[in-house]
C-alpha cells in the first residue's frame, strides 16, 4: 500500500473516511461538527497552497 505524501490529500483522504463512518455508523458526540470542519479546513488549505 503507498500512502500518499501530499498533506492535503491525506487529510481529505482522512475526512472522507471519518464523514462516512459516522453516517453509516450513526457515531455522534458533540464536537463531532466542529473536528469535521476543522479537517475539512485543514484540507483544504493544504491542497490549495499545495502541499
Amino acid at each position: 500500500m503507498n500512502i500518499t505524501k501530499n498533506l492535503g490529500m491525506l487529510l481529505l483522504s482522512i475526512w472522507l473516511i471519518a464523514q462516512g463512518a459516522t453516517a453509516l455508523l450513526a457515531i455522534s458526540f458533540p464536537a463531532l461538527p466542529m473536528v469535521m470542519a476543522g479537517l475539512a479546513i485543514a484540507a483544504g488549505v493544504c491542497i490549495l497552497i499545495g502541499r
